[in-house]
């Protein structure tokens, strides 16, 4: 066996944002009490409050294992000098395959749901997940700017248009319950048409 084993601590941690992650997606945030967490755990509230001040604390941990589990795209390899079009295809297909997978999905559904009453945790989500990625595209389509391989344009407008024709088609009907799940060859199906969209759009005017 390599690697420390976790203290009991951060054993207690772990089991309390499951119980929280469970909570709060069968329930909602607002119908979720710290109290109901703690029953669930078969524990006390002073002992969930020794680790997390208040609910939203709690929510936003639940969020930062979630993209720890599941944010493939954050830690996509962007080569530098790689080809645009192949180094493309592969990050829309990784954010896809991340946003799509049901963990991710049903995490979305909780804070839509509740974003009229909780604005917080639009902004908790964005700025954990979404956001993290965005800026890492936008600095890669920077440096390709930089490289005058790309037209020289604002980066992060170029990254929020891109990212959006990623999530354009499948992601948003399955989000909304509309749509089955894409399969592996729709989801690549969509990243290409994005990636043909976006070259189209981005790349230099021939001289």
């Amino acid at each position: 066996m390599t690697g420390k084993e976790p203290d009991r601590q951060e054993v207690r941690r772990r089991a309390i944002v499951a119980a929280a992650r469970k909570a709060f997606l069968r329930n909602g945030y607002g119908q979720t009490s710290m109290s109901a967490i703690a029953a669930d755990l078969g524990g006390s509230k002073t002992t969930l409050w020794s680790y997390f001040r208040n609910k939203q604390d709690l929510f936003a941990a639940v969020v930062d294992d979630q993209v720890e589990r599941y944010g493939e795209a954050l830690r996509l390899e962007l080569p530098e000098d790689a080809d645009l079009a192949e180094t493309l295809t592969a990050l829309g297909i990784s954010v896809l395959t991340t946003i799509l997978r049901p963990q991710i999905i049903a995490l979305h559904r909780v804070v839509v749901g509740e974003a009229g009453r909780f604005p917080e945790l639009g902004r908790m989500l964005w700025d954990r997940g979404a956001e993290r990625g965005q800026q890492r595209t936008e600095a890669w389509l920077r440096l390709q700017m930089n490289k005058g391989r790309l037209r020289a344009v604002d980066a992060r407008v170029a990254a929020a248009h891109f990212l959006g024709l990623c999530q354009s088609g499948g992601f948003y009907r399955h989000l909304l319950g509309a749509a089955p799940r894409p399969d592996q060859a729709g989801i690549e199906a969509e990243v290409q048409l994005a990636v043909q969209t976006f070259l189209t759009a981005y790349r230099p005017d021939p001289a």
